[in-house]
């Protein structure tokens, strides 16, 4: 056994337990993270192409996005919370990651009007239709999630 098998072993195990661990909020955690990586490289090419690229500006974006992560950790925590809750009451509740998934769909809808935003600067021929149809998509997470609140 080589030490490349060991370690692409040990990345798909710990892949592989996390996404047990998250469950059904895996899969757009994952997605979040790749839409704040091509985000921040089209933010970089937007910055570098109109002469405004600075190292502080970078670093309040990468700021951000760890800040995202925790606002999904925080509904995540309001799901276990609402779930405890629910389980002492006797309560029987299927939602199990309501908030932590909104929260996340959320996220990577802005994510992605941002990159569209920044490939319009860039000078990337952009459809009108596509940022409409983000922005819907947008405004229908919000709504949702204001029924779910309520």
């Amino acid at each position: 056994m080589t030490k490349e098998n060991v370690i692409q072993g040990l990345i798909t195990l710990i892949i592989a337990g996390v996404s047990a661990y998250l469950q059904i909020i895996a899969i757009p955690i994952i997605i979040l993270i790749a839409v704040m990586i091509v985000d921040y490289a089209t933010g970089l090419i937007n910055a570098r192409k109109n002469a405004k690229l600075s190292s502080r500006i970078g670093i309040i974006g990468i700021v951000k996005k760890v800040c995202y992560l925790a606002l999904v950790g925080v509904g995540a925590t309001v799901d276990y919370i609402l779930y405890a809750v629910s389980s002492q009451l006797g309560i029987e509740s299927n939602a199990v990651m309501t908030f932590g998934v909104l929260v996340t769909v959320w996220l990577i809808i802005n994510e992605l009007i941002s990159i569209l935003e920044n490939l319009s600067k860039i000078g990337v021929p952009m459809p009108n239709f596509l940022m409409k149809l983000v922005e819907k998509l947008k405004i229908t997470v919000e709504s949702k999630a204001d029924t779910t609140t309520t």
